[in-house]
């Protein structure tokens, strides 16, 4: 029996997607001229950018990819190369949308058209992209890997986890404390 080698980054992909939700969500009430919480698009953008890219890109880009990498699969022209390029495009997504948020709540006007094209960009980008992972990146991993290789990701896995204790819990209490906010 094979170890699952992917199912922590689908496992993660889920918290990743409840934020994405309330971006979406609030972003909607933002435009509608019924949300003014600049603060949550700074705690949106930490939580990606701590979470999304350092606690699972740092898995995903030093481990898994280059697993792949070492396993057969080109580093350019490939799914490597393109999921890298998202990820890429999502920072600069995050920066937009945080920096234009800082300027609101600093007492900036103007800055909601900023950060609705951002924030929706940003979701609609990383939607499409963890669709990308889990339908055809993540099965494709699982079928080429070979088992020899496969303790060894865990392990890096557990390793990359360890430099950051306690992320994972900070980041789930942030998005639940946002969607009980929402149910209010």
């Amino acid at each position: 029996m094979k170890s699952n080698v992917t199912q922590v980054m689908v496992d993660e992909h889920k918290l990743i997607l409840r934020m994405i939700t309330l971006v979406e969500r609030n972003t909607a009430l933002l435009e509608a001229g019924r949300f003014r919480n600049w603060q949550f698009y700074l705690d949106a953008a930490d939580f990606i950018r701590s979470y999304a890219d350092r606690f699972h890109h740092a898995k995903e880009e030093d481990v898994l990819f280059t697993a792949l990498v070492k396993n057969g699969m080109p580093e350019k022209q490939s799914p490597i190369e393109a999921m890298h390029m998202e990820h890429d495009q999502g920072r600069a997504h995050v920066r937009a949308m945080e920096e234009a948020a800082q300027k609101a709540l600093d007492g900036n006007t103007g800055q909601s058209i900023v950060i609705i094209e951002h924030a929706r960009a940003y979701a609609a980008l990383l939607r499409g992209h963890i669709e990308k992972e889990d339908g055809i990146l993540y099965p494709l991993a699982e079928r080429v890997l070979p088992e020899e290789v496969r303790d060894a990701m865990l392990t890096g896995y557990r390793a990359a986890e360890a430099r950051t204790p306690g992320l994972e819990q900070k980041y789930r209490k942030m998005v639940e404390e946002y969607e009980g906010q929402s149910r209010e």
